[in-house]
């Protein structure tokens, strides 16, 4: 199923609030990281935010 701003609930979030993967927009975008294809990386999503912004601080382009 397809909401109005084309999104699907078969999408994977990360709640910052509950700490863990949730398959639609259960939770208020505010409090949501994502969408994700899939329930691991979604579990994975504040890895993957550490990550990019090491790499974003460490890009030459920005100093």
């Amino acid at each position: 199923m397809t909401d109005s701003s084309g999104s699907s609930d078969d999408q994977w979030y990360y709640c910052l609030k509950h700490k863990t993967a949730e398959q639609g927009m259960v939770c208020p975008a505010r409090n949501r990281l994502g969408p994700y294809a899939t329930q691991a990386e979604a579990e994975r999503a504040l890895e993957t935010a550490r990550e990019r912004n090491e790499s974003w601080d460490n890009d030459p382009r920005w100093k």
